[in-house]
């Protein structure tokens, strides 16, 4: 749909009246006491919940307040996420249904709930009779996420039983949409190389009895092969962004939609909207694309002192996209270390060696050193901090060869498994509406009748 020239000049004055009119005093905010962005003024997160799904720790607090750094833990219902990991590779196996298990039902599964609830997730993966044909292919989406929401709500129409808010019901919903995601994800790539990009579309059916990650690869490969060591890496990935505490902004967003007493489709599609922003589930990208142009412009990739100098250049707003940010740098949570971006750089290197890809591994791995100490000196903070999972999770995916528009649909196929977790959780635990308060700023004004307006 295209606007024509006069709509167009109309809408270019109402944009320069909304600027106009929507501007915020930023003084305002700290004499009313607003809690910009849900945080404190020491950064840490205002608690609006409770939850038994995730915890993130990157900080105890000292007896004054005070935030002391400590090394980063991920834990998935009281279990630390490194331990789950090294179990799945002592047994050598694929780990993401697990995980999904214990975030859903709150206990690791033994081997016969394990066998079945994989059982559950590979028979469900394949699309109800039409889906693909009507639902994406007929409207291709040039990004997968907009797509990715779309089939969720669509799914509402598929539902025999959608407004069924029993607990059972909705962990059947919830289930269906952990093994669809993927399948939806991977179709509407292709229709996107089909009606984007005018390449060969590759329409692969499901496979019941693989992994998570193994049944990606397959639907997004012309060829539908891949390698143990591939899958295993992008199972390792699956799992470290299954879940991220309550707080997350997706996360989040799943509580304050699920509170309204919405349906599953409704809550986890606008986790999706959430999840889309460069802010939250988009910024590997930025990482992949900030690399892309300190490796243009540093010609000797392991000399530290030309790396470290295009770094300033990049904190001091002068090169990349002005903002002086480093991108992979920094949480708002982890301080020594984000335990996501250990794990992940540590499978990156067997990966590396594998796709002949090691010096970029090493590049990778001094901007990590370097980039905190730029950083803290640019812009004068004493802050710890660390490289964050986005540092690595990107140049994993390169090396996978997975095309940049499924980096952050990967991140959904992933957490689609933490936001199932805290819709059930609102449903049982929440009982309330989220309403928090916004204090009008703006005074009274006489009313003008038409007539008499300019």
């Amino acid at each position: 749909m295209t606007t024509n020239s006069k709509h167009i000049k109309f809408l270019d004055k109402l944009s320069t009246l909304a600027e106009l009119n929507d501007p915020i005093n930023p003084d305002l905010y700290q004499k009313y006491d607003v809690k910009r962005g849900l945080r404190n003024a020491n950064g840490t997160g205002v608690l609006v919940g409770l939850t038994r799904v995730g915890d993130v720790v990157g900080y105890d607090i000292g007896p004054n307040g005070e935030k002391i750094p400590v090394p980063g833990r991920l834990l998935y219902r009281g279990y630390d996420v490194v331990d789950l990991i090294r179990d799945a590779e002592k047994n050598d196996d694929y780990c993401y249904e697990q995980c999904a298990y214990l975030l859903l039902f709150g206990e690791l599964p033994t081997y016969e709930q394990l066998d079945e609830f994989r059982a559950m997730i590979g028979e469900s993966r394949v699309l109800p009779p039409n889906f693909t044909e009507d639902m994406i292919m007929k409207a291709p989406s040039q990004d997968i996420m907009n797509k990715l929401a779309r089939g969720v709500l669509a799914s509402y129409s598929y539902d025999e039983n959608p407004e069924d808010r029993s607990i059972e019901n909705n962990l059947r919903q919830c289930i269906e949409l952990i093994a669809r995601f993927s399948t939806l994800a991977a179709y509407g790539y292709q229709a996107r190389r089909r009606y984007y990009e005018n390449n060969s579309m590759y329409i692969h059916n499901p496979i019941s009895s693989i992994s998570t990650a193994e049944n990606f690869l397959h639907l997004i490969r012309p060829d539908g092969k891949y390698t143990k060591l591939e899958a295993q890496i992008l199972d390792l990935a699956l799992i470290l962004h299954a879940e991220h505490g309550g707080g997350n902004n997706s996360s989040l967003t799943v509580h304050v939609v699920s509170s309204a007493d919405t349906d599953t489709y409704s809550a986890i599609a606008a986790a999706v909207g959430s999840l889309k922003g460069s802010r939250h589930g988009g910024a590997n990208i930025r990482v992949v694309e900030m690399m892309d142009e300190i490796k243009a412009n540093v010609k000797d990739w392991t000399n530290s002192e030309q790396v470290r100098e295009y770094l300033y250049k990049i904190a001091r707003k002068e090169a990349f996209d002005h903002t002086g940010k480093i991108y992979g740098m920094g949480h708002a949570v982890y301080t020594i270390s984000d335990p996501r971006a250990l794990l992940l750089r540590e499978k990156a290197r067997a990966l590396a060696l594998e796709k002949n890809c090691i010096e970029e591994y090493n590049f990778y791995r001094m901007i990590e050193e370097i980039a905190p100490e730029v950083i803290m000196e640019v812009h004068k903070s004493d802050k710890r901090i660390c490289a964050n999972v986005d540092l690595y999770s990107g140049f994993v995916y390169t090396m996978l060869n997975i095309p940049r528009e499924l980096y952050t649909p990967i991140f959904a196929i992933s957490r689609i498994a933490g936001w199932s977790a805290h819709r059930i959780e609102e449903l049982i635990a929440g009982g309330r509406i989220y309403r928090p308060a916004y204090k009008n700023i703006c005074e009274k004004r006489d009313y003008i009748p038409i007539d008499e307006r300019k």
